[in-house]
């Protein structure tokens, strides 16, 4: 059977998620120039797409739109394409809606498989003798080769930093500094290292006059947290709700280091090379959600001899009695030089 030359690419949420997918994307055009990509999601993360090779967006509007029977219009709008095949990224009840019927239309599919068994498994060991699992990347390298396009992630380029408009440069300033991004925000508490602690944090940075410190995040509470977060340092500017998407994302691709949560922030900045250091309260480097190309020494842990029951969760969302405070036994101290150390 020939190889198609279009393939429909599926991933709808979450941003982190979403992310993850475009290194694999860059290094399946980088491999395969002749074939054709286009990807499947919701309008917000088109930005992240853009500078990609022979590829095209399609818009999901899963609520509008697209809602219910809505999906069977959408993948209908995806074979009008031309597309020969469909990678579904995300296997959720959308995405195997629309690969199924395209799958019933003729079209050759293949879905992640996101290792449930493993990942459950992981998580009741209950911090004992546990083990790397596969990379969330290398699982979506693996739905490529399914369709005859095998991928090596190490041959991954880094892609240019985005231009800078007037505005960031204002931002950034003249003096020739170090650019560092700080995200202290996460989905769940078990996730995220204390603001009093990362006031620590920056505070040593801060008065080093090394850096250029900028602090993301989104949401009127979190803007007025990093506010006051911001408020008694030179070097920091909170940019959360000052600037359009793309803004961000420019910012971001031109950071030296990004501090972040196991969260989104961080694998954004991985799409652009950037290093990341990631603070990881319950959830786990061995769960596969390290961003990409990022050293096991830039992952740092709170105390599993105090916490042995670490992995509790997979997303942060699950762990026991007196376990949301995990992260209050990372150090400020070792935080600052581990930053340091990267950058």
């Amino acid at each position: 059977m020939a190889k198609p030359i279009h393939i429909l690419v599926i991933r709808l949420s979450a941003m982190g998620d979403v992310a993850m997918t475009v290194p694999v994307l860059r290094v399946l055009a980088q491999t395969y120039p002749e074939l054709k990509i286009t990807v499947l999601s919701r309008p917000f993360f088109k930005p992240f797409f853009e500078e990609i090779p022979n590829l095209d967006f399609l818009e999901a509007d899963v609520y509008g739109e697209h809602k219910r029977f809505g999906l069977i219009k959408l993948a209908n709008q995806a074979k009008d394409l031309g597309i020969g095949a469909v990678a579904d990224l995300h296997n959720v009840i959308r995405s195997k809606i629309i690969t199924k019927y395209l799958k019933f239309k003729g079209l050759e599919t293949a879905t992640i498989d996101k290792g449930r068994a493993e990942k459950k498994a992981l998580i009741a060991a209950k911090g004992e003798a546990i083990s790397q699992l596969k990379t969330t990347h290398q699982r979506y390298a693996d739905v490529f080769e399914k369709l005859g396009f095998p991928l090596d992630l190490n041959t991954f380029t880094v892609p240019p930093k985005k231009r800078l408009t007037p505005k960031l440069n204002g931002l950034i300033g003249v003096e020739p500094k170090k650019l560092i991004g700080i995200a202290p925000f996460a989905a769940h508490q078990s996730k995220m290292y204390p603001l009093s602690l990362m006031a620590e944090v920056i505070r040593e940075l801060d008065k080093t006059d090394k850096y250029r410190i900028f602090l993301f995040g989104g949401g009127k509470k979190e803007i007025k947290q990093l506010q006051q977060l911001e408020n008694p340092f030179a070097n920091v500017t909170n940019v959360a709700g000052k600037l359009t998407f793309e803004e961000e994302l420019a910012l971001i691709s031109n950071l030296d280091l990004m501090l972040s949560m196991d969260s989104g922030n961080g694998h954004l900045a991985a799409m652009y090379g950037v290093p990341v250091v990631t603070l990881w309260g319950v959830t786990h480097p061995y769960a596969g959600f390290v961003p990409f190309n990022q050293p096991e020494s830039n992952q740092l842990m709170a105390d599993r001899k105090k916490y042995p029951l670490i992995p509790t969760s997979i997303y942060g969302n699950k762990y026991p009695p007196n376990y949301e405070l995990v992260m209050n036994t990372i150090p400020p101290e070792t935080v600052v030089s581990k930053v340091e150390k990267v950058i």
